[in-house]
């Protein structure tokens, strides 16, 4: 009898990806910054105080983090799957636009914005007549 092959542990693991069976949500951490002292950042910490429990509670897959930053406007900031974060001034919100622009943040895929306006067309297939260029033209007779 042969022996036995190890199973790692590693080699068990499988690769999460969205598709008909599970769903990864982009956002992975949520950022709030805030004077304690600066009347901008009072809205921004009325939200903190009564809607963050229920915030992480609703949204245990992304990480809360609460850090004061003095003498600064408040800031929300949102770090995706894909390296990328979003940055959202709260300066001039109320509770409950606060509430709309972290819904924002956490639908949000943190993908650069696209213009839909002016895409080149990508073909899949080759032209029939290949690619052309100048130098390889027939000159004209003169």
């Amino acid at each position: 009898m042969p022996p036995a092959i190890p199973l790692l542990r590693a080699s068990l693991r499988t690769q999460p990806a969205n598709g008909h069976v599970a769903f990864i949500p982009q956002i992975r951490k949520l950022v709030f910054e805030y004077c304690d002292k600066w009347p901008s950042s009072y809205n921004t910490r009325t939200f903190l105080l009564t809607q963050l429990q229920t915030l992480a509670r609703t949204n245990p897959h992304v990480e809360v983090v609460v850090r004061q930053r003095n003498n600064k406007e408040p800031i929300v900031r949102g770090f995706y799957v894909n390296n990328r974060d979003k940055v959202i001034p709260l300066n001039a919100l109320e509770v409950t636009g606060i509430q709309q622009k972290v819904q924002l943040l956490l639908d949000s895929s943190g993908a650069k914005i696209k213009s839909l306006k002016r895409r080149p067309v990508e073909s899949t297939t080759e032209a029939p007549r290949g690619i052309w260029s100048g130098l390889h033209a027939d000159r004209p007779a003169l």
